[in-house]
């Protein structure tokens, strides 16, 4: 069984005569544990002798308005799973031992791409990320955190947090676990309702189609662009999705085309795109996304 610290001192404490000879692993989740995230405690096995979970609904990353009262919180559940995958170290703090004061009076960014995406329904969101993934890093102070690529965009801006503020800290990205059916698998898919969760995997399809499109459609131009998206978006309409957004972006989330990027995406491979997608069915807003190389 994973030992379980609720303080930052006491797990400071058992983790400081470790750091000289063994290498530590930090798996940053909200709880309410799936398959997902115990494929990210087994990555983390792979690169680190101690794997760190933490276990934390942060306040400072809903909006108003937004579930976290309502968050599924299963922690003996979760130390149950993590025992069985073989964590060494849970860190489940109370709100008040993270944020002594709120609202807090620092804030972490890491640029314009915070606005953009899940930014632009969710305008505090990253703000929040940012600053949790930084508490986190300086209390457990990880050789390498892993991340899930299902929130591709919050991966992309950590990458980018812990270059700006130079973490000693190795970013790993973990592929997207899904259901059989192909339903990215997240804590909030249980808010899906029995017809909800037989419509949901359509999200997935959508995106896989749009791919397939996308690569037929080579050399890509604008107008195939907009004509594949629109043409997806209805799609989703019609399954009873409501779009937060469909996007197809870099590698680097600049836009496709090379006249309305930034320099600092010039290096990535134009014909590796992403395809992104945020869109609520009921209660549940589900996420997902798909790499797509162009021919």
């Amino acid at each position: 069984m994973p030992t379980t610290f609720s303080t930052i001192s006491a797990l400071r404490a058992a983790l400081h005569p470790m750091r000289s000879h063994q290498r530590i692993a930090l798996v940053p989740t909200m709880g309410n544990l799936h398959e997902g995230h115990i494929e990210l405690v087994n990555i983390a096995k792979q690169y680190a002798d101690i794997v760190v979970v933490s276990i934390f609904v942060n306040p400072t990353q809903f909006g108003v308005g937004e579930d976290f009262d309502s968050y599924p919180r299963t922690l003996d559940a979760d130390v149950e799973k993590l025992a069985q995958a073989g964590a060494d170290f849970v860190f489940a703090p109370e709100v008040a031992e993270m944020y002594p004061i709120l609202p807090l009076a620092t804030s972490v960014r890491a640029g314009d791409i915070t606005a953009e995406l899940c930014g632009r329904s969710r305008p505090t969101h990253f703000d929040g990320v940012g600053i949790v993934v930084s508490k986190l890093f300086n209390i457990v102070q990880p050789d390498v955190a892993v991340f899930g690529q299902k929130d591709y965009q919050q991966l992309a801006i950590i990458k980018q947090l812990v270059i700006d503020l130079s973490y000693p800290v190795h970013i790993i990205s973990a592929p997207i676990i899904r259901a059989p059916d192909g339903l990215a698998l997240s804590s909030r898919n249980q808010y899906l309702n029995t017809d909800e969760r037989t419509r949901a995997p359509k999200l997935h399809a959508t995106l896989q189609q749009l791919a397939t499109e996308l690569q037929n459609n080579a050399p890509l131009t604008k107008d195939n662009l907009v004509s594949a998206i629109t043409q997806a978006a209805e799609r989703l309409n019609e399954a009873g999705f409501e779009i937060d957004y469909l996007e197809v972006r870099t590698q680097a989330l600049q836009p496709v085309f090379a006249e309305e990027r930034s320099e600092s995406d010039s290096d990535t491979d134009p014909k590796v795109l992403v395809i992104l997608a945020a869109a609520w069915l009921g209660r549940a807003r589900l996420l997902d996304n798909i790499v797509v190389t162009l021919h």
